[in-house]
Formats: C-alpha cells, structure tokens, sequence
C-alpha cells in the first residue's frame, strides 16, 4: 500500500519526488485502504473537501467526501477490491450535481482514487448502462422516502423528501450511517428498529416494519418501512434500498377510529391485508384479558375453544385468501371466571381505489343467550325425534275416514314410499303387505272403521329396499272426541319377525334335537330324578338289541360286564345322591354277538329356576379304540423300554451338542458314567475327533431338513482317549423339538475286518504285480519271435489281452489301497487337456470300434496335474460309456471352459443309473444291481478311483441319468491352482 509518511532514508529522494509530482496533479487523489480508510489525499482532493491532510487521513471515505458518494462508486470500489483488476466509473455527484469521473486502481493492501470533475456530455453518459445503474435522479422524482445504504447503513443516496422535511443538507447525510440522522436518532427505539432492519437485510432479507422519527421540533411523522437488499453478480449483497411511506394521517384515523370502537358494544378487531390481527378494542381486551401486544397476529387465537380453533383458521384464511367476506361463530373464553361463551364473528375487507384490500375490520357479538335458547329448543324437538325414532315400531296415524296424516320416518325408510303417495287411497297402504295377509288385513280393519272396535292383525310387510318381507303386529286403538265420536286412529305395526324366528326356530330345534339325539354316535338316555331310566335313542336300543321297556328301570344294569357292576352301581347311587354329575368307564355287552366293549359314561343334571333336578342326561361313548391304543402304547413302551436296555445298541438323547439321557450300552462302550451323565460333562460334539467334523456337520444339516438322519461312519473319542468307530443314527423326537434321540453301533470289528481287506488287496496286488510283469514281458518276447518264423499266434494274442485285464484290475486295486491309506500321490507338471484328449479318444476308438466317439468344442487350456492320472480318468468314463451302452452306436464328448475352469461331459445312450443308486456310484466296490448290468464286468472300483483322483485335482464329477436313456458325467477341473 502506498504510504507517504514511510521514513526509509534509502527511497526518501524518491518519495519526495513522488508526493511532489502527486500534489501538483489538477485531479483529486485519495489513497483508501481495506476498509476505505483514507490514508492519503493529494492537495486537489483537499481542496474539493475544504479540508486539510490532518483532517481527513485516518477517516472513512464514505464520512470525509460527501461530494463522492454514491451507489455507483460504491459498487466500483466493492467490485475494484474485490477483483484486483483497474475499473472507472462516471455519475452526477448528488451533493455538488457536477459530473465526475472516477478511475480505480488497486494497490498493496487498498486501493488509489482519481477524480475527474466536469467532463464532456457524451463521455458522462457512456460508462454505465441506465438499467444498471440506481442515481439519485431515479430517486428524487419519488414522493416517498428513498435512499441507497451500504450493507453496514452508510447513505450512498437519498431523495429530496426526507432532507427538506428535516431541513438538513444532503451532504450532512451522505455519507454518514441513517441511523445517526437527525429523524432516527431523537428516538432510541426506532434507533434500535432501524439497526436491526439493517442487519436484517445485510443478510438477504427483505425487511419491514412500522416507526415513529422525529423530523424537526414539533413534527414527528409515522413511517412504514421496508429495507430490501440487492445483490452483484456473485450474489454478494451489493447495497440495500430502504424506502418509506409516511402513514401518519392513517395513525391518526386508526386512533379515532379506535375511540369510536371501544364505544360500541360489541368487540372490534382489525387485521391487516395478510390477515394478521393488530388491534382489539378496550371491550376485546377487558373480555379476553389480554393486551393488543399478545393478541395481535395469531395471539389471540388462544382465547378460542380448542374445539373451534381449527375450523375458525381455516374460515379465517378462506376468507383473506378470496377478499370475501368474513363470518363464523365461535367460542371465546372469559378472562375473569374461565368460561366460554358463544360470539357471532363477523369482517369485511377495506380497499383502496385499486381494489386493494388495505385493512379488515371484524366484530364480535356475544350470541351465548340465543344460542342456549337455540339449545333448549333443539334438544326439545330432539327429544320428541327421539322418542319417535326410538320406538321400536313404524308408528302411523289415519283419520276417522281411514285416511293416513302421518307416518314416522321408521315406517317411511321400512316401506321407502313418503306419506304424499299413500294419503289419498285409504287402501293403498295394501301394497306393502304380503299377497297372502291383504284381503284378512282389509277385512279386519274395514270392521274396526265400522265398529270402533280396537284393531290387532299378524301380517307380513314387504321392505321397500330388499323388497323381503317381515311379520308385524299391528295394532289401532281409536280417539275419540267429548261426544264419543272417533277423530283418529293411533296404530303401531311391532315387528315380530324374530319372534315368528324363534317360534318356528323352537319347532324346528325340537325337531333337530330328536334328529340329533338319533344320529349321534354316542349311546344316548335320560332318566327320572330317582334314576329311572325311561328314554333310550335308538343307537342304544340298537347296540342293546332290546325295545326301550328292556332297559327301563334298573335293567340296563344286566348289559355291564360282571366285573364293572358293582363300581358302577356305587357310581351311579353316589350320583343320584349328591346331585353332581359323573364319569366312569365300564364294559357293556352287545346284544347279537354276547362281545363287550369298553364305552365312557357321563351323566349330568338338568334343573328348574329353583335347582331341583328335573332329569339326567347320559351318553356313553365307544372307547374299545382308545383301550387298544392305550394298551398298543403301553406295549410299545415296554419293547422302548427293552431297546433302551439293549447291551448292543448305545442309545443318548441329546440337546444341542449336550448328551442329556443315554442308556448303559453307550456309556460302556465310550468309558462314561452316570455321574458324568448327572453332571452334564458328556458333550457328543467334544468326543468328534477333527477329521469327522465337516461329516457331522452334513449329517446334522441332513436332520435339520428331514427330522431325520441316514446313519453314517465316524468315530467318537472315549473317556479315556481312545477312539471307538461307530455307525450313528438318529432322529428328532416328535413332541420335543429340540432333543434328538441318537443310536449308536459300535462298528470296531467291521473296521477291523475291512482293515484287514484291505491289507490283503494290497499285499495280494504287490505279490501279483511282480508275477504278471514277468509274465506278460515272457508273452511279449514270444510273440515277437513267433512274428519273426513268421508263424500265426491267436491263441498269444487272446492271452495278451486277458494279461492286459489282469494287469488294470490288479493298478485299480493297488490305486484303491492306496486311497484308503492315504498315499496316492501326483505329479504335477503341466498339462495340455486337449491333446490328453484327443490321445485318449484316439486310443479308445482303435481298441473301439463298435462305437463311434464325438468329440465337440475345445477348452484350450493348460492344467497343472498329473497327466496319467487325469488321463486315467477320461479313459475310464470313455469305458465305461462303451460298456453301458451295447446297443448304442456313438458317445459324445462336449469340451468348454470359462476364465476360472474347463469342463467335460461324457455322455452315452445306454442302460442309464436309477435315481435313488446315482449317489452310490462313486462308493468303493459299489456296483448297481441290475439283471442287464449283472453280465458286464467290473468290480465297482473304476468310479471310485476317478472321483478321488478329480477331488485330488480340485475339481467335481456329477452324473445326471434317465434309466432306458442314458447317463451324462461331467468333470470340472479349475485352471488354476492353489500351490
């Protein structure tokens, strides 16, 4: 920032050369900081203040040169700071109403100002657009208060009215925050309005507000106001507009307007244009209690019943919206005893000669006493509604003649016809009855008319909106006048329907209750009081095979069986002597076949009002069934009872992995004991060695899904360390969820019997492997030899094949040793799957050339596995397809691949594999039994071998099948793996 007070002896000739060369400059030079500070003003510009250096360096711009400010110069200094960048700005000076030019240029730290005065017309007009621009000439032309702030309330302008009524000049003003004005400052609490409108609006809201100023001795005017901020491009608030219109006379009127208010009796209110509440006259405020402070805007909406308040708003808003006008009653609640009382709302809008709503004024007139009689007289016509309504008959009322005056609404919503339709035909009301009931109904009622007689009559009317009939009692009762004569005929029509329901519901139940005595399955009777037996159904009778004499009385006693009559009898004489009803079982004989059976007898008694016992019900029903249930049950206990006794079947029933119940069979064959079993120290999960873990699993998944488990192999960690093989089972108990009941086999000496197979095959396939190599090495010399005398030699060949037999059968038996124990190595190297397949493929259709082998796609991959042993594999299933399919002619071979594994699908057209074996094919020596496949040979352990050498490459083998179709096997292998 330039500074010429600096006192570097180095640049002091210079600087002396600088402010010698800025003073004789004929324009005016200010030097401002940041924040428009001056710091430095040549003599021009001194001149153009009528100030000295002293008096103006250290002091605002906007305070010091009246003569400059404006809301162009503002913006240019704004956008000049703000961008760095050099900027000019020309406008009439509203103090001195020259035209000056301005230059910017930024410096270090502020900002350098030269000020041109009195240029050219043409050059004044050209550097801002109109439109862009707001001057004091668009101000002035205004009979409102205008003027241009700064966000911080510094005037940039201000039009002619407020300056000449306050008599101060424009340069008193310029420049100098508004609320330091003669008119704002002489009242501390407009002062505190303006300021808080200011900083308001400095931050983008529009602003407005009602104040009193004081202009001059004598003259203080009432001002609506309203400061709206404006913003620059980059939507910085640039300057704000504070504009104000003087309501002074619209005071005076409201105020006597507001004296001739309180006069008048009712409560008066006014709102302004936006519907907002401001004044209440002193009736208003002495009823609710409140002042016109807590009232205004929505205040006063508190002294509304909370009922009201709702509806009120929105007829309130309605009102404001549309301009219409205003009316609703409402409840208000008195300040002085907390009642409400009910007030008649009413308000009408006041415009302007633009049609401009300016004002509503609303009253409030106290209507409780004409509602309370508004009340009173609607719960006494109310009353008499209800009773009318509320009698349950259609009420009716005909002249002498017979003619109908009146009906309730009962008889009109029953019928669906109004009164009008039926009065002129004293018969027409024949309509509504039922065809069958007219002519009696006409009849009855014709010589009540002639007689006098009271009328009464069961007839049927038809509901005129579901057109159903239902009975009705009608009855009519004439009255008469002083001389005897009848002037009207008071009727009712009763609805009996349910009644008529239950008088026919009542002969019908009788009716069902034989039926249902009859056709229950139960033995049914009742007696007298004392006993007597007098009613048996028939199914009693039936099974008895006596008339119902056979058992009256005490006789039925002979049908018990001789073992159950004296229990019975001392039930029964029990029964009749306390008067409680009883249950026993007892045997009662058939009468066809002399044969027993087993029935449950209840019996209970029916009273009067008063508790005697006017007769026993009894039933007795078959329970031969249930007695052979029991009985089944019971034996079936007893072999449980045996099976948990069983010294070769351990059986436990676990929770979880907790063993909670286990027989003495398992816990002598794992070590444990009872007290271990008390303790809950015996978990079967804990005694599964690791490798059994993932088979467990499976297994327990297997009975989760089927409430079941297929028995499998493991073994189980005893006491004391030792493992005992086992074949477990197992199953989940029906009505405890969550215990499953577990067998378990100790399988000891079939493993060791297997053990020992398998050390024979292995010692048997190594005693034979040396044997067969020396011998088909001997067959392959002499063939050679007899080739050279150029003799034939059949029979050789036929032996070489057979040595070839016995050679692969004796490799699969010491691959399946090897498996079992473990030691089937590979090599790995890489391998080129598609030649290994066409290699195999070629061998297998010189050595096959019954079947044709199709060969489709390519995997084009290199695997890392043992080459024969994959080999081996393909082979395998390639043989396999030839052999189980003799009646087919071709086997197809599809080869693909993905980025992560290739896949191969060997499929034939045989024999096929039943669903229910498909999972077994791949068990060691497993062969499916079936009468065609009997006659092809094989042992069962080719598929056995291959799926252990697929999963000693990473890969899977399924198969999918159709007995009659054939079979497909498909070996995936991964492309890369894990080393």
């Amino acid at each position: 920032m330039f500074n010429p007070q600096s006192s570097e002896s180095s640049m002091l000739t210079s600087r002396e050369m600088l402010l010698i060369t800025l003073e004789t400059l004929p324009d005016a030079l200010f030097v401002v900081d940041d924040a428009t500070t001056i710091v430095y003003a040549n003599a021009s510009a001194q001149t153009m203040l009528g100030a000295t250096r002293e008096e103006v360096c250290g002091k605002p711009l906007w305070r010091c040169a009246p003569q400059l400010v404006s809301t162009a110069l503002y913006q240019a200094v704004q956008k000049t700071t703000q961008t760095r960048v050099p900027s000019e700005v020309e406008y009439l000076s509203p103090v001195t109403q020259t035209w000056l030019h301005v230059q910017l240029a930024p410096t270090m730290g502020g900002l350098m100002v030269q000020v041109h005065q009195g240029r050219a017309a043409a050059r004044r007009e050209a550097p801002v657009p109109q439109d862009e621009r707001l001057s004091i000439e668009d101000l002035n032309g205004l009979y409102s208060r205008v003027g241009v702030l700064t966000p911080e309330g510094i005037v940039l302008e201000i039009n002619e009215v407020p300056l000449a009524e306050a008599r101060v000049r424009r340069e008193e003003v310029i420049g100098y925050p508004l609320v330091e004005t003669r008119w704002w400052s002489c009242s501390p609490t407009s002062q505190e309005q303006l300021c808080a409108a200011i900083a308001r609006a400095s931050r983008g809201e529009t602003v407005r507000f009602e104040a009193v100023v004081h202009l001059r001795e004598g003259l203080d005017r009432h001002l609506e106001v309203a400061i709206t901020p404006h913003r620059d491009a980059e939507h910085h608030i640039a300057y704000l507009v504070i504009a104000s219109i003087d309501i002074t006379e619209r005071k005076r009127a409201e105020a006597e307007l507001h004296a001739l208010i309180d006069a008048i009796p009712q409560m008066v209110w006014t709102s302004q244009p936006d519907g907002s509440h401001d004044s209440f006259n002193q009736r208003w405020c002495d009823y609710t209690g409140l002042s016109t402070e807590e009232a205004q805007g929505e205040g006063w909406m508190q002294c509304l019943h909370p009922e009201d308040r709702p509806r009120v708003r929105t007829a309130w808003q309605r009102a404001v919206q549309t301009g219409g006008g205003y009316e609703t009653e409402l409840r208000l609640r008195q300040n002085t005893i907390g009642e409400y009382r009910w007030f008649l709302a009413r308000a009408m809008p006041v415009r302007d000669e633009t049609s401009q709503i300016i004002k509503w004024f609303g009253t409030s007139t106290d209507i409780e006493e004409k509602k309370r009689a508004e009340q009173q007289l609607k719960e006494s016509r109310e009353s008499l509604r209800v009773l009318t309504e509320t009698v349950p008959q259609l009420v009716w009322v005909r002249r002498s003649d017979g003619l109908l005056e009146y009906v309730n609404q009962r008889y009109r919503d029953y019928t669906g016809l109004m009164l009008e339709q039926i009065q002129s035909d004293p018969w027409a009301y024949l309509q509504f009855f039922h065809p069958d009931d007219r002519e009696g109904s006409r009849v009855l009622w014709q010589h009540a008319l002639d007689t006098g007689d009271m009328y009464e009559h069961e007839q049927r009317l038809r509901n005129g909106q579901t057109g159903e009939y239902r009975w009705f009692l009608a009855r009519a009762m004439p009255v008469r006048d002083e001389r005897g004569q009848i002037i009207k005929w008071f009727g009712t029509s009763t609805d009996i329907e349910e009644k008529k329901r239950v008088e026919q519901q009542l002969k019908e139940s009788r009716e069902e209750l034989r039926v249902l005595l009859e056709t229950m399955p139960q033995l049914v009777w009742t007696t007298r009081p004392d006993g007597f037996l007098e009613y048996g159904n028939q199914h009693l009778l039936t099974y008895l095979n006596v008339p119902v004499e056979g058992v009256n009385g005490d006789q039925w006693l002979h049908f018990v069986h001789p073992d159950d009559r004296q229990k019975t009898w001392t039930v029964w004489q029990t029964q009749l002597r306390t008067g409680q009803s009883h249950e026993v079982e007892y045997r009662l004989r058939e009468g066809k076949t002399g044969n027993y059976r087993w029935f449950l007898v209840r019996g209970i008694p029916f009273r009067d009002e008063q508790g005697h016992i006017l007769k026993w019900f009894g039933t007795c029903t078959d329970i031969e069934d249930q007695k052979r249930t029991e009985e089944a049950l019971r034996q079936s206990q007893e072999r449980a009872n045996v099976l948990m006794n069983s010294s070769i079947i351990g059986i436990f029933v676990g929770e979880g992995d907790q063993i909670v119940d286990a027989n003495d069979t398992f816990l002598r064959m794992t070590g444990y004991t009872r007290e271990d079993l008390r303790v809950g120290c015996i978990n079967w999960m804990q005694m599964t060695p690791p490798e059994y873990l993932a088979r467990t699993q499976q297994a327990q998944q297997e009975l989760d899904a089927q409430q079941s488990l297929t028995p499998y192999e493991k073994e189980y960690v005893c006491k004391d360390g030792s493992r005992l093989p086992v074949l477990v089972g197992g199953a989940l108990l029906q009505h405890h969820p969550f215990q499953v009941i577990t067998f378990v086999l100790d399988n000891s000496a079939r493993k060791e019997l297997e053990q020992r197979k398998d050390d024979f095959i292995s010692m048997a396939s190594h005693e034979l492997r040396n044997p067969l190599t020396a011998l088909k090495l001997q067959t392959t010399l002499l063939h050679r030899q007899l080739t050279k005398q150029g003799l034939q030699a059949s029979a050789l060949s036929s032996m070489q094949t057979q040595i070839n037999k016995l050679t692969r059968l004796v490799e699969d038996l010491l691959d399946v040793s090897k498996i079992q124990a473990g030691k089937l190595e590979y090599r790995q190297e890489a391998v080129d799957l598609d030649a290994l397949l066409r290699e195999i493929v070629d061998t297998m259709q010189q050595t096959h050339p019954s079947h044709t082998i199709l060969v489709r796609g390519t995997v084009q991959a290199i695997l890392l596995g043992d080459r024969d042993r994959l080999g081996q594999v393909f082979t395998n299933l390639l043989s396999n397809a030839i052999k189980y399919s003799p009646d087919a002619q071709t086997v197809e071979m599809d080869l693909s691949a993905s980025p992560e594994e290739a896949t191969i699908r060997v499929r034939d057209h045989g024999l096929g594999i039943p669903r229910e074996q498909r999972d077994k094919i791949f068990d060691r020596f497993y062969r499916v039994t079936d009468s065609r496949k009997r006659g092809i040979p094989g042992l069962g352990m080719g598929l056995y071998i291959v799926g252990e050498i697929v999963n000693g490459h990473g890969g899977t083998i399924t198969v999918d099948s159709d007995v009659g179709k054939g079979s497909t096997f498909q070996v995936t292998l991964p492309k890369k793996r894990d080393g």
